[in-house]
């Protein structure tokens, strides 16, 4: 098997220049990318909310909500493998495709079995049905990781942190729209409209996808038979930047209180306001992801985006203890505004770091491996809160006792068991997160970061030689690409 490890920046050839109208291409990819993730968000957060209504159990969403991030954790370095080995484009269409084959079955299976039967809990229809449209969703995060490596392939160095701050600006988009539109669909429309204007939109994102065209070499095979997960070559192009595992980490922390959110927020918000209302706020909400993209895109992530990473996660946790310190709506959403706002700084960080210190015909396993590290810890806290809340912390909340001993703090309310379990998951967040800033690891990653003026080469590494080729077609330098 090739040795995968990345070569030391100094033994490198300089970064190739991107190719002629490469940040046109890139846009166009990105916008393509935000209507699929526009779509697959809008049938997630669709499918969340009705499971809460028809349900009224936590268990059931964090249940939910567990299962596809363990599912995101269980596919990360496979897609990581598969984006490495085929051109990005091909691997952009595949993921569309599956998305689309699974939200077709799932629409099949609403109108052969009928909603009073997807909808019991107890029935195994209900998990076959969101197992299903599950699936799709996860499939599309193929592509996220692709875009990722197209920031290195299509924009120059300089611009990475400004281009990543733009992806976070199209993700606070999409997730804006996805709210506003999943609980006004759930409210006004139903799940079975829903899931038609999800598979329109799906088909035609990908039809708009498969007439763009993105330059890129064909990465060339060795003849040896490879595994399907490259697990040994996502370890070894981790381990060859030094501290690179502990960045991993430090995203990490952002998950495990997201693990938190993911169980807990949307119950929480849907005691507070009708479905409908709580759609439209988590869309204007949302505003705070174009925001915190927006900014990065002007101005970037500072000298070292490892301690702009720490410095907002201990924000977040501040963010996470507080906001439900008393059951007002307004404290709530701003919150959760605020929140949305620091989103885009840690992912943004973390991918402008990969994208310097990782060699491109690389960067798929560790984007993957990373997805697929910092997603575990999401199910296992959500895998946990959801049950332990459920069934004892809400019912405790809820008591004289829970109540006399919590009041002077968190006040009264119906959800006060939800705000308990936030308090201390945010204090445990920044706790862990001030506890990375003494670490060797960070120390060493930060002079790593520091020390590498460009990108590593995105090809042309002495061993892994790449072969000309685009995908499917090449791209005039003064033409557009669409």
């Amino acid at each position: 098997m090739t040795d995968d490890a990345a070569p030391s920046p100094e033994s490198g050839p300089a970064d190739p220049a991107p190719p002629p109208g490469g940040m046109r291409i890139f846009m166009q990819v990105l916008v393509n990318t935000a209507v699929a993730n526009i779509t697959t968000s809008f049938l997630w957060f669709a499918l969340t909310f009705w499971a809460y209504l028809e349900t009224r159990s936590v268990l059931a969403t964090g249940i939910i909500g567990g299962v596809y991030m363990l599912l995101i954790a269980a596919f990360g370095m496979l897609f990581g493998t598969v984006v490495d080995r085929h051109r990005k484009h091909r691997v952009m269409v595949l993921s569309a495709f599956v998305t689309l084959v699974a939200f077709l079955i799932s629409g099949a299976l609403w109108v052969a079995l009928g909603e009073s039967t997807v909808a019991d809990l107890g029935g195994v229809w209900f998990w076959v049905f969101s197992g299903i449209i599950l699936a799709g969703a996860v499939v599309e995060n193929l592509r996220n990781i692709a875009l990722s490596t197209t920031v290195t392939l299509l924009v120059p160095t300089e611009r990475h942190a400004n281009a990543n701050g733009l992806v976070g600006t199209v993700q606070g988009v999409a997730f804006m729209v996805t709210s506003v539109f999943s609980g006004l669909a759930i409210g006004l429309l139903g799940m079975g409209w829903t899931l038609v204007i999800a598979l329109v939109l799906t088909a035609a994102a990908l039809i708009h996808l498969l007439f763009l065209r993105i330059p890129e070499e064909v990465p060339e095979s060795t003849g040896e038979k490879r595994p399907l997960v490259d697990l040994r070559g996502s370890v070894r192009a981790v381990a060859a930047v030094s501290g690179l595992f502990a960045l991993i980490l430090f995203s990490t922390l952002n998950n495990l209180i997201g693990g938190v959110y993911m169980a807990l927020m949307d119950p929480y918000g849907l005691e507070l306001f009708p479905v409908e209302v709580w759609g439209i706020v988590l869309g204007v909400t949302a505003t705070g992801f174009i925001i915190g993209g927006g900014l990065i895109a002007k101005f970037g992530l500072g000298r070292n985006p490892i301690r702009t990473m720490l410095l907002f996660a201990v924000a977040m946790g501040a963010l996470g203890a507080l906001f439900t310190i008393r059951e007002w709506w307004w404290l709530y959403a701003l919150g959760i505004w605020l929140y949305m706002c620091l989103i885009p700084v840690i992912e943004a960080s973390e991918q402008t770091v990969i994208q310097k210190v990782v060699p491109f015909r690389t960067q798929g396993r560790v984007f993957g491996f990373a997805q697929a590290f910092e997603a575990s810890a999401a199910p296992v806290t959500a895998f946990l809160i959801a049950p332990i809340a459920q069934f004892w912390i809400i019912p405790y909340m809820d008591s004289d006792e829970g109540s006399q001993n919590w009041a002077w703090l968190l006040g009264e309310g119906n959800a006060r068991g939800i705000a308990l379990v936030f308090l201390f998951a945010g204090l445990i967040m920044i706790a862990l997160s001030l506890l990375a800033f003494t670490t060797k690891a960070y120390r060493t990653l930060s002079a790593e970061f520091a020390g590498q003026t460009e990108s590593v080469p995105v090809a042309e590494a002495p061993d892994a030689p790449m072969k000309p080729g685009v995908s499917d077609a090449p791209v005039a330098p003064e033409r557009s690409a669409g």
